[in-house]
């Protein structure tokens, strides 16, 4: 297993802050679903114990569609979706890479995830949020 480092983010404005442990070394899902395909949202998802909001609560604004699971949060300052709780993992969080303060990530694979079909998809990404 990979050591995992601090690794900080935010929104746009600055408005919403956040801190996670992960390896510099990450593997991240590219999303073919209707929101991550207008959005271009790519996920890094990290168990619910490695995530820390550090300002901003009160800034986020909260969207449901579908079965209500995930909760997509937005900046309502800026608009920006920096972290949401996913579906697949409401025992976690999905960092967007875009949103991730450089410097700390030094390796990124991405793996296409097929979103648009995702009932049939979506259990295998569970195991991404249990800190293995």
């Amino acid at each position: 297993m990979l050591q995992k480092i601090v690794h900080r983010g935010g929104c746009h404005c600055g408005a919403v802050r956040f801190e996670f442990l992960a390896p510099a070394q990450v593997t991240v899902q590219r999303c073919n679903c209707s929101v991550c395909a207008m959005t271009g949202f790519v996920h890094l998802i990290v168990p619910g114990a490695d995530f820390s909001l550090l300002r901003g609560a009160d800034r986020l604004q909260a969207y449901t569609f579908n079965t209500g699971t995930a909760r997509h949060l937005f900046c309502a300052v800026c608009g920006v979706k920096s972290f949401y709780v996913p579906r697949s993992n409401p025992d976690g969080y999905s960092v967007n890479l875009r949103c991730i303060e450089p410097g700390t990530i030094g390796q990124v694979q991405y793996e296409d995830f097929d979103g648009r079909n995702w009932e049939a998809h979506g259990a295998g990404l569970a195991h991404l949020s249990r800190g293995a």
